[in-house]
């Protein structure tokens, strides 16, 4: 089989840039930011999802023009394409949305997040021929495209929710969850025995409905 080389291809120009040499390696890291509250009396914060964080694909890309003739005997001509990643489009006024891809097994669509050029090699007169890019780039997927790839079926977030005067859990259930009849979710969640017994300015966390 012939050598497949990965490509960073530019979505928003269709230009792209095929790698020198293929990664030995790359890293797929991922965070889930649960936001903290800290509930005084308590021994431990509450904890409130509300929003994911992006996937991130850190990988080190190694360029070589050692070996070429002429003018084109200096790798800038790789990294210079790489520095653009980063730049703003005068058009779409943001720095350009990217599709990593490696074969038919690595396609991830993405922003350069951050990017570290490191030269290694240089000829008589400075030029540089050998070039180590360490790339950390972003998932990018916009929330349309994550709704219809993940559609929600219910309400995706916790809440939080002022009482004011005349709520009941039914009457804020049937708010948030469009059926009175799931108020206990609202009681247990708060640690409420009477939901009758509402306090004003009393502050309720309404969980999911999963």
């Amino acid at each position: 089989m012939s050598l497949v080389k990965a490509e960073i291809k530019n979505l928003d120009t269709n230009a792209s840039l095929t790698v020198c040499f293929n990664p030995r390696e790359y890293v797929f890291s991922k965070t889930a930011p649960w936001a903290e509250h800290h509930i005084q009396g308590l021994d431990a914060p509450a904890y409130e999802w509300t929003s994911g964080a992006p996937m991130k694909l850190d990988v080190e890309l190694f360029f070589d023009a050692y070996e070429l003739e002429g003018e084109a005997r200096d790798v800038r001509q790789w990294t210079d394409e790489l520095e653009v990643f980063q730049l703003v489009n005068a058009d779409k006024h943001r720095p350009p949305i990217l599709l990593f891809v490696w074969g038919k097994k690595l396609n991830f669509k993405c922003v350069l997040r951050n990017l570290s050029l490191r030269f290694t090699m240089f000829l008589d007169d400075g030029t540089p021929v050998r070039a180590v890019a360490s790339c950390s780039f972003m998932e990018y997927s916009t929330p349309e495209e994550q709704l219809q790839s993940k559609p929600r079926h219910s309400p995706d977030h916790t809440k939080r929710r002022i009482v004011k005067q005349g709520d009941t859990l039914s009457w804020i259930a049937g708010k948030e969850y469009g059926n009175p009849a799931e108020w206990r979710i609202i009681a247990d969640a708060n640690g409420i025995d009477d939901p009758m017994n509402l306090t004003v300015g009393q502050e309720l966390l309404i969980p999911p409905l999963y």
